[in-house]
């Protein structure tokens, strides 16, 4: 291993009960900032090197399926991370509003919103780069121009971003007062029983998926969700407005699915509803196996002007593929 002052180094020494176990799993499970997928790439680069308790010459193991021995040590080099600054590239955006202090986008699905590992480029802040020039607030970072908040890579709709850093500041103040009104349309599996109601459960990762989220009883931050039923069909799925008071990740999917109700198409929370489709028609199930995401649209978004002070509020319709799978519920089973 080449040595990197600026790494981070973790030793773990295999205690009895994890004889056997694969490497990679061992680590996984001992650490939980790093998945199991980047702790396989780093096993693979020369990053690991394992110490016999009578031996102090350690030798590198590449193998990720290597079954580890009670008493080995394990030293597991992480090389920092290479912050790429994001160049401008042109995309179409859907602007909603624009003046020299703010932008508001209606993002699509399938935008991620900043590099990062996996997405490198042909993302928002790269179109908002192409749009905006250098007129972006930097308190966000070299990676983060201009964004005060996020929406998932798969979830349609209004977003904000600070031109300057005055704006930024205004901006991200209001969100952490929770003076931001924000409403979003979900389809949700099943008919919730209340017509309305608040979901209140701190929001943290889940203990036994780090990809998740989980409402905890222990740690994690505190979560509010109120929602209201806009459209039932029969007891198969419910078309929802949800509002948010905080905005967690993944809150709205969390909570819903934590009553049993979770975002149709979610492929992280809906996973036990996929195969309950058996008994419906058969162009309803193809339309919603070919729907390929949560359905999920910030749909409204409301703020005071940090400038300016003006009251502003944006709506935006559903996209096409959400709308025409709605119309497929309307037709096919009914309001």
């Amino acid at each position: 291993m080449v040595e990197n002052p600026e790494a981070e180094t973790y030793q773990i020494t295999v205690a009895p009960d994890a004889a056997r176990q694969r490497l990679d799993r061992l680590l996984s499970g001992q650490l939980e900032t790093l998945s199991r997928m980047r702790i396989k790439a780093l096993i693979e680069a020369g990053q690991v090197q394992i110490r016999n308790p009578d031996d102090d010459n350690g030798r590198t193991v590449t193998e990720a399926s290597y079954r580890v021995k009670p008493g080995e040590r394990i030293d597991l080099t992480v090389p920092p991370a290479e912050e790429a600054i994001p160049l401008p590239q042109a995309m179409d955006l859907d602007i909603v509003f624009e003046d020299e202090h703010l932008i508001v986008i209606d993002k699509p699905a399938g935008l991620v919103v900043h590099p990062a590992p996996g997405n490198p480029d042909h993302t928002l802040v790269n179109a908002l780069l192409a749009h905006c020039g250098d007129s972006l607030s930097g308190i966000g970072g070299v990676r983060r121009p201009g964004i005060v908040h996020r929406l998932d890579k798969d979830t349609s709709g209004l977003m904000v971003a600070a031109k300057h850093d005055t704006a930024h500041i205004g901006l991200s103040e209001l969100f952490a007062r929770h003076d931001i009104q924000r409403r979003y349309r979900a389809l949700v599996w099943g008919r919730p029983r209340q017509a309305k109601g608040r979901i209140e459960g701190n929001i943290g990762r889940d203990p036994n998926n780090r990809k998740k989220m989980a409402v905890v009883t222990k740690g994690g931050k505190p979560a509010v969700t109120h929602f209201t039923q806009v459209e039932a069909y029969g007891q198969t799925a419910t078309l929802v407005d949800c509002r948010l008071e905080t905005g967690r990740t993944h809150q709205i999917r969390v909570h819903m699915a934590s009553l049993g109700h979770p975002v149709l198409g979610d492929p992280l929370y809906s996973r036990a509803r996929r195969g309950r489709t058996a008994d419906l028609d058969q162009d309803l199930r193809t339309g919603i196996a070919d729907f390929k995401r949560q359905a999920l649209h910030a749909a409204e978004l409301g703020f005071r002007h940090p400038v300016d002070g003006r009251d502003l509020i944006f709506h935006a319709e559903p996209p096409h593929d959400m709308q025409a799978l709605l119309r497929l519920f309307q037709q096919l089973i009914g309001a």
